[in-house]
C-alpha cells in the first residue's frame, strides 16, 4: 500500500478536477440567466425547456454519450465542420469531453439556481422594476445577493458532480493519459487488472474530498439559515 502510494500518478485527478472547474464556470456563465428565465417566465414553453434541462438526470450515461459521441464525431453536420473548417477533433480530446460534461452536469446547475430564484420574495423584485431598476440590475442587485446558498449549492455540486462523471468522460473521450483520463475512468481500469491497492487509494481521496465538499455546503446553509432567521425575528 506504501508503495502504491508512493508511485501514485496524480494525473487523473488533476485532470478531473480540471475539468470540473471548467465545466462549472461554463455551466455557471450559461445556467444564470437560463434559471433566472425559468423562474420568472409564464410561457408555455417553460415545462418543455425544463424538460430537457432535467434529461441527464434520468437518461442513462451510455445513451447521453452516445448522442453527444455521434454529435461531435466526423459524421455529423457539427463535428464535420469542426474538423474540416476549423481543424478541430471534438472527440476523444479534452475539449470534447468539457463539451459532454457541460451537458451532463447541466441539471445539477440549473435547478438550485432556479429554486433560489423562485424563493425570493416577490415584492422585492418589483419594488426594484418600481425604482427604475432593469432586469439585469434586479438580477444582480437583488436576486443574486439573496440566494447565496443556491448559489453555493449549484456550484459546489455541479463540480462535485463533473468530478465522478465516468460514463459519459469514457465514451466520449476514451482513456487517453494525461488528456481525458480522469479519476473514475483510472479506478476502473485498476479494478479491471485487479489492483485494488491503486482503486483504494484513489476511491479514498475522491471520498473524502467529496465528503468534505459537501459538509462545507451544509455547514454554510445552516450558518446562513440562522443567521437570515435571526434577522427576521
Amino acid at each position: 500500500m506504501i508503495e502504491a502510494i508512493t508511485n501514485l500518478d496524480l494525473n487523473p485527478l488533476l485532470i478531473s478536477f480540471k475539468l470540473a472547474l471548467i465545466t462549472t464556470i461554463i455551466l455557471f456563465i450559461f445556467s444564470l440567466p437560463l434559471a433566472w428565465y425559468l423562474s420568472q417566465t409564464k410561457s408555455r414553453a417553460k415545462p418543455f425547456i425544463e424538460a430537457v434541462t432535467a434529461l441527464p438526470i434520468v437518461l442513462p450515461p451510455s445513451v447521453i454519450g452516445f448522442y453527444i459521441l455521434w454529435s461531435l464525431s466526423i459524421n455529423s453536420p457539427v463535428g464535420s465542420f469542426f474538423d474540416e473548417v476549423l481543424g478541430i477533433k471534438l472527440v476523444f480530446n479534452f475539449t470534447g469531453v468539457v463539451i459532454a460534461s457541460c451537458f451532463y452536469s447541466l441539471p445539477f446547475m440549473v435547478q438550485p439556481l432556479q429554486s433560489g430564484f423562485e424563493s425570493i420574495n416577490k415584492n422585492m423584485l418589483e419594488a426594484s422594476y418600481v425604482a427604475g431598476k432593469s432586469k439585469f440590475e434586479t438580477l444582480l442587485r437583488v436576486a443574486l445577493p439573496n440566494i447565496k446558498p443556491a448559489l453555493l449549492t449549484a456550484t459546489i455540486v455541479t463540480f462535485a458532480h463533473t468530478v465522478g462523471e465516468f460514463g459519459v468522460v469514457l465514451m466520449v473521450g476514451g482513456s487517453i493519459p494525461g488528456e481525458t483520463k480522469v479519476a473514475a475512468v483510472a479506478i476502473y481500469e485498476f479494478v479491471e487488472i485487479i489492483d485494488y491497492s491503486s482503486a483504494h487509494i484513489y476511491s479514498a481521496i475522491m471520498l473524502i474530498i467529496s465528503f468534505i465538499v459537501l459538509l462545507c455546503v451544509y455547514i454554510f446553509n445552516q450558518k446562513y439559515n440562522k443567521k437570515f432567521t435571526g434577522l427576521h425575528r
